[in-house]
């Protein structure tokens, strides 16, 4: 059986999965209802944050195919995948053509030396124009120095949630033939060189609690049959022996154990406990090391502790600082986007690709049981010939034109500077560059600014000159001064000088975080403070009082609103803001060696 292997990349919600489903349930590789964003986490968000394998079969051809996540803060996810296929299908909505991640995925892949095949998707959409999409992807490939080859790339047409394809807007279809057809025809047959010594590299891993890590593998040259002794190259020269336990093939989403898995062929590998990305698992100890896969860099950090709030341990199964450390250790065994450094013995620096990565670890964990404090997202600097460098991103953001104008204002302000605007009827593209620091904590500004109407989208660039200081119009903290439980009336009185994050009712603590104040300044303020009671009535005592529903703290939005000296507490139940000092006395303290320190320095 010929095999194929092609991988489906594209900006978020561009229609990547659902193309996908369709593509199982039509060649009878899946049932209804299932999908391939199978973890609660992506079911709720409706985006991919994993990249996973399927496999189907039509007119005898084996095709795999692996789906993998548009968020540019999982960009680490496609990076591999794409060193493992053929071609790839460069999937781009009809009506909002390219955007940053469309390029990020594209140049990776023609850097790779792939042709894709561009799949406009969501033709039936009102607004949509696929002639103009596909102008936009072409002039895309001529930005990005694509060959003669890779210009002359194939068009298809779909509607990927009712699974209908086209080779032309004219022509009638009613299923994804045409998509198909042309995979069959223009992706190239995976190589079955089988009489030579295996070879074969992971690109993915994954973990079981009884057999360990797993990898992920394309197999390049021969036979891999299970129970064979085999080594497993590194690119620094050392060599791993042992005997592979396990074999796996996909069949649809199910894992299929195998006796052997041929070449040209993707499946896992069981019985290395040191197999990475990019390893060389091969028959022969001198054997040629495959060409390595490189993971771009993470560009933030913040430091996890045990949360020691006056609320610690009421939710959590999982509250030690060992605990921590020991689910960090295995999110380290398939997260190769990630890095931890677990010098300190209480608090532990990690490292990820954006604040969505970092917060999607978070949610996992506290949806496991899990309970701790993370510190405030810092962007990582380094210094290279004694010059401070720090990451910058390309960010696009399409709004409305009568909201261009602050959008242009607060990123300017930010260090990011406009490289292109483009007008389309009402709406507006602007394209800025700038330093990752001024990202952080705008995105919920952005919400604001633009009334829910506007889409940010951002990828990073490289690291680049430190921009200097960024004027981050900084929010003030509404603090609690006192423990108890939030009442109305207090709350009434609170919600005119800023933003609550709390209802009435509510448990709260000294030195907890109840909002923000509109004037920036830190003010203390007594929650749980209740209307006095007389004997004596009188008109305008009793009128009703009327509250503003509280701004909801999520992960992602407190990692946006904690200033430097605050933490956010995550427990299964409840994700809170507080200060790192509770008590106005230790934060006066703290300050005061802040300051004479740095006149000391």
């Amino acid at each position: 059986m010929e095999i194929r292997n092609i991988a489906i990349i594209a900006h978020v919600d561009h229609g990547k999965t659902t193309l996908t489903d369709a593509l199982m349930r039509q060649t009878g590789a899946a049932g209804e209802g299932v999908s391939m964003d199978s973890n609660d986490l992506e079911k709720e968000r409706g985006i991919t944050i994993y990249a996973k394998n399927t496999s189907v079969t039509y007119k005898g051809t084996k095709i795999n195919i692996v789906d993998t996540p548009g968020h540019a803060d999982f960009g680490s996810e496609v990076e591999r995948v794409l060193r493992s296929i053929d071609s790839v299908l460069l999937v781009v909505d009809a009506q909002e053509g390219p955007m940053p991640q469309t390029r990020f995925v594209l140049k990776k892949s023609l850097e790779l030396g792939l042709k894709p095949i561009v799949v406009i998707n969501k033709i039936d959409k009102p607004a949509a124009d696929p002639d103009h999409a596909h102008d936009a992807v072409f002039d895309l490939f001529m930005d990005l120095g694509a060959t003669d080859e890779q210009l002359d790339f194939t068009t298809v047409y779909a509607i990927g949630r009712q699974g209908i394809a086209k080779r032309k807007l004219t022509d009638e279809s009613t299923d994804l033939s045409p998509l198909l057809d042309t995979i069959l025809e223009k992706v190239p047959a995976a190589n079955v060189n089988r009489e030579v010594s295996f070879r074969a590299q992971p690109f993915n891993l994954a973990y079981d609690n009884f057999l360990g890590r797993l990898g992920v593998v394309r197999v390049y040259e021969g036979v891999v049959k299970n129970g064979a002794q085999a080594f497993v190259k590194k690119t620094d020269g050392t060599i791993q022996s042992g005997k592979i336990t396990k074999l796996y093939s996909f069949t649809g989403l199910a894992k299929t154990e195998v006796p052997e898995l041929l070449a040209g062929d993707i499946g896992i590998i069981a019985g290395f406990s040191d197999i990475y990305i990019g390893d060389t698992v091969c028959e022969s100890k001198d054997a040629e090391l495959l060409p390595s896969i490189r993971v771009d860099e993470p560009t933030i950090e913040l430091s996890f502790m045990v949360n020691n709030s006056p609320l610690s341990g009421r939710d959590g199964k999982f509250v030690t600082i060992r605990q921590i450390r020991d689910r960090l250790e295995r999110e380290l065994e398939i997260n190769v986007g990630l890095k931890i450094d677990f010098e300190r013995a209480d608090e532990f620096k990690v490292s990820g690709r954006g604040e969505l990565h970092v917060a999607v670890l978070l949610e996992t964990m506290r949806r496991e049981g899990y309970e701790l404090s993370v510190s405030q997202p810092q962007v990582i600097i380094k210094r290279e010939n004694n010059k401070l460098l720090e990451p910058f991103e390309e960010i696009t953001v399409d709004v409305p034109s009568e909201f261009q104008g602050a959008v242009i204002e607060k990123l300017g302000r930010r260090g990011a500077v406009m490289m292109n605007m483009k007008q389309t009827g009402n709406d507006v593209r602007l394209v800025f560059e700038g330093p990752t620091r001024g990202l952080l904590g705008y995105r919920s500004q952005f919400v604001i600014d633009t009334r829910g109407e506007g889409i940010l989208a951002s990828r990073f660039i490289e690291f680049r000159a430190h921009a200097g200081t960024i004027d981050h119009r900084q929010v003030g903290s509404m603090i609690s001064m006192i423990a108890g439980k939030s009442v109305g009336f207090a709350l009434w009185n609170l919600q005119d000088r800023g933003l609550l994050y709390i209802g009435p009712n509510a448990d709260v603590y000294e030195g907890m975080v109840l909002g923000n104040t509109s004037k920036g300044e830190e003010m203390t303020v007594n929650p749980i403070k209740g209307k006095q009671l007389t004997n004596v009535r009188s008109s305008g005592n009793d009128e009703a009082i009327t509250l503003t529903p509280p701004y909801e703290v999520t992960i992602e939005r407190g990692l946006e609103l904690m200033q430097d000296d605050e933490l956010l507490e995550v427990t299964p139940k409840a994700v809170r803001l507080r200060k790192r000092y509770l008590t106005e006395q230790e934060r006066s303290k703290n300050k005061r060696q802040v300051i004479d320190s740095g006149l000391s320095a």
